[in-house]
């Protein structure tokens, strides 16, 4: 199975800003009335650029269908694509990103020379309310084909239903907010609170108020024969949760991309178990993380199409 990606898909930040559309449900929005806002991303996108060059990993950039999209930076949220040659396009809760996805996203990749056999669009799914963002929302153990999920505005339940039908998969939903309690924010998305590696995982548990969450995302977790390396309220906070593990193609060797912030919150320990499975690679994108409410994950959609004549 194709984890982790030896490959992955970022869009420029033309439009980048703050979007008070999506700022209701994203707790980690803020305005700053930067008049260096611009300049400043597009370094930050730069340098991210730059570290995935440097740790050769593949890259396609791809220009916004809406340049003027502030949060179209963060692609993984409305498609991902599958090893057997899949794309899914995703139902998306604001009508500010609804304009980032590209339905002809297929034809758009095959012409960067991949293999796409089928496309799976789910943004009908916006008429009846039912919203999934992408790898945002899903945290996906391709290996067994299992989605994590983290039920909020963003994340229907129903719509969730809908893609483990139509990708054959299984799911693990659950409760999760901003201070762990029940009366808390939900957490926008799942991939700020929990991370997937090929034999690690890094989950925030305390985000979870319901003891039985807890306990089904932990077994499961434990059942996948990964290492579990639990986090903090605090660190979640600050996007440990959000990191994504790459493999470079030519040798394999696996690379462990974060944001400076996330990195700069880890504890010694934890840096020591995630430096067993990986280089740790931590990327300055302040400005993202403070305006955008995402961090590094969020900028990065995996690519495990075929390459054509691979």
């Amino acid at each position: 199975m194709p984890a982790p990606a030896s490959s992955v898909i970022l869009v420029r930040p033309t439009g980048f800003g703050f979007d008070p559309l999506t700022a209701p449900t994203n707790a980690f929005q803020r305005d700053l009335h930067d008049p260096e806002l611009l300049p400043r991303v597009f370094e930050e996108f730069d340098g991210l650029l730059e570290a995935l060059d440097r740790c050769g990993i593949d890259v396609i950039v791809l220009d916004p269908v809406d340049p003027a999209a502030p949060n179209a930076v963060f692609p993984n949220n409305w498609f991902s694509t599958h090893a057997d040659g899949t794309v899914v396009l995703y139902p998306m809760c604001s009508p500010s990103r609804r304009s980032e996805r590209d339905r002809a996203m297929d034809v758009r990749l095959e012409r960067e020379g991949f293999v796409v056999r089928r496309l799976i669009d789910l943004s009908a799914l916006e008429r009846d309310e039912r919203f999934l963002e992408g790898t945002g929302s899903l945290v996906i153990d391709h290996e067994r084909n299992i989605a994590y999920a983290a039920l909020s505005p963003r994340t229907s339940e129903r719509a969730l239903n809908v893609w483990c039908g139509a990708l054959h998969g299984d799911q693990v939903p659950f409760l999760a907010t901003m201070d762990g309690t029940l009366a808390g924010q939900p957490i926008y998305h799942t991939n700020v609170l929990m991370a997937l590696g090929e034999r690690f995982a890094v989950v925030c548990l305390d985000a979870m108020p319901y003891p039985v969450d807890r306990d089904d995302v932990n077994a499961e977790l434990e059942r996948s024969g990964r290492t579990v390396i639990p986090i903090t309220l605090d660190q979640m906070q600050r996007f440990v949760g959000n990191m994504l593990q790459l493999r470079r193609r030519r040798d394999a060797r696996s690379f462990i991309f974060l944001s400076e912030t996330a990195y700069r919150t880890l504890m010694p320990s934890q840096r020591i178990a995630l430096e067993a499975h990986g280089q740790l690679v931590p990327v300055a994108i302040p400005t993202i993380e403070q305006v955008g409410g995402g961090s590094v994950r969020c900028m990065l959609a995996e690519n495990f199409l075929e390459a054509r004549g691979s």
